[in-house]
């Protein structure tokens, strides 16, 4: 009778520390499943260039690999939407997207049942664009040539010898035929100027003048002689 009560606790006990064992390995396989299953923070975004285009890339490191629906909004106007598969070292997905600079974006994450959410921030894309806005080039006015600039005035054409004549002809030459006044003939040819007639009311007065000294000595010696 000993014996068989010491087997029954023996087995009791046994059956006991394998229920905790299972209990414990049940446990761990829970845990280890919730870590293995996706999560939001596997998500990342990023804008990037390509040349001088731009895209947003998405990468998935889901180590379990559940897919994941990945919608791209721009100010809730669906951009894009595409589905990644996640792995330990990651999965890169591109949507082709030619942001503009400091554009905001919200990108959201159905990975059922896991995760139905979005990206935490919002993907704000950078300050400067892929391609830069050419400037058209600045054109220079043209520069005068040596020619143009030392280029003299052009002369006054000189009168030929006919016109030269033409001008230099005095008109005494066709009045001379015209007869002119005694007066101003004889003047011109003695050579007398404008003291002509200062000269001859002079001698008309001196003239008037021995007259008169005549008249009255006459009458004087007339008177004389009637005494």
């Amino acid at each position: 009778m000993a014996v068989l009560s010491v087997s029954r606790r023996t087995v009791a006990r046994s059956v006991r520390a394998l229920g905790v064992v299972s209990a414990s390995a049940a446990l761990a396989i829970g845990v280890a499943g919730s870590a293995a299953a996706c999560d939001i923070t596997e998500f990342s975004a990023e804008a990037k260039c390509v040349g001088d285009k731009g895209v947003i890339t998405v990468t998935d490191k889901d180590p379990a690999g559940v897919p994941a629906t990945i919608t791209v909004f721009l100010q809730d106007k669906q951009v894009g939407e595409q589905v990644v598969k996640g792995t330990a070292e990651g999965t890169t997905i591109t949507f082709e997207e030619d942001w503009k600079p400091n554009a905001e974006y919200r990108i959201h994450v159905d990975a059922q049942p896991y995760v139905d959410e979005d990206i935490k921030p919002n993907l704000v894309t950078p300050a400067t664009a892929c391609k830069t806005e050419e400037k058209p080039p600045v054109e220079e006015e043209p520069k005068p040539t040596p020619s143009e600039s030392s280029s003299t005035p052009a002369e006054e054409p000189e009168p030929t010898p006919s016109e030269s004549e033409s001008e230099s002809t005095a008109p005494a030459d066709t009045s001379s035929n015209a007869p002119s006044p005694a007066g101003e003939s004889n003047l011109a040819e003695t050579g007398a100027d404008s003291n002509t007639g200062l000269i001859a009311g002079i001698a008309a007065a001196l003239v008037v003048a021995g007259g008169g000294a005549v008249f009255f000595g006459m009458r004087r010696r007339g008177a004389n002689s009637q005494r």
